[in-house]
């Protein structure tokens, strides 16, 4: 789990919503998810286009998420990650984090609900 807290991502002088760090950290430690999914608070993981980045990892790959804008989506993100930790059957990628996928394609970014 990679949270971007970089050039723009939680910028609220840029328009951005802000990346609640301090939250997130206080939600692994108190669902004591430590190593088993590691918390890792990044730099500019890019792309800029989308602000408030995500990357979620698990056996299949990486899952971007990116515009996440209220402690709803990294609550889903908690959700996830204790779900993951106890690997259990239902740790997909919560529903109200669904629209907020994207993929990269060189330097632009696509962002899957337009694909369906």
């Amino acid at each position: 789990m990679i949270i971007c807290d970089g050039c723009c991502c939680g910028r609220v002088e840029k328009g951005h919503n802000e990346v609640p760090i301090d939250k997130l950290e206080a939600a692994w430690e108190a669902n004591r998810l430590g190593e088993a999914v590691k918390l890792t608070i990044s730099d500019c993981l890019g792309p800029c286009s989308m602000h408030n980045v995500s990357i979620l990892k698990n056996e299949s790959g990486n899952i971007w998420l990116g515009e996440l804008s209220s402690w709803d989506h990294y609550e889903a993100i908690v959700e996830w990650a204790i779900k993951s930790s106890e690997k259990m059957e239902g740790s997909k990628l919560p529903k109200i984090l669904e629209d907020r996928r994207f993929v990269r394609v060189g330097e632009s970014v696509v962002r899957l609900k337009d694909l369906v």
